[in-house]
């Protein structure tokens, strides 16, 4: 997984695979990729400093790792 935020744009985008997508909005900003298998491949945030309540989360990036039992669970429940 990559995330990349673009000060200049003010654009987040989370990336969870490199392939060519399928692009679908879900809303003035937020749009979903999915790739040729419809799983989805990254998300991209417009305007994100607007979106989060506090714009100073953009510029630090903490990465949790959830317990490999909690994932399998998850993926599990679909």
């Amino acid at each position: 997984m990559k995330i990349t935020y673009d000060r200049e744009v003010d654009a987040l985008y989370i990336r969870f695979t490199d392939t060519t997508v399928t692009t679908k909005h879900l809303e003035d900003g937020i749009a979903l990729d999915y790739d040729a298998a419809n799983h989805l491949a990254g998300i991209e945030i417009l305007d994100a400093a607007r979106r989060v309540h506090n714009p100073e989360t953009l510029k630090q990036v903490v990465f949790e790792k959830a317990p490999a039992r909690e994932i399998e669970d998850q993926v599990a429940a679909g």
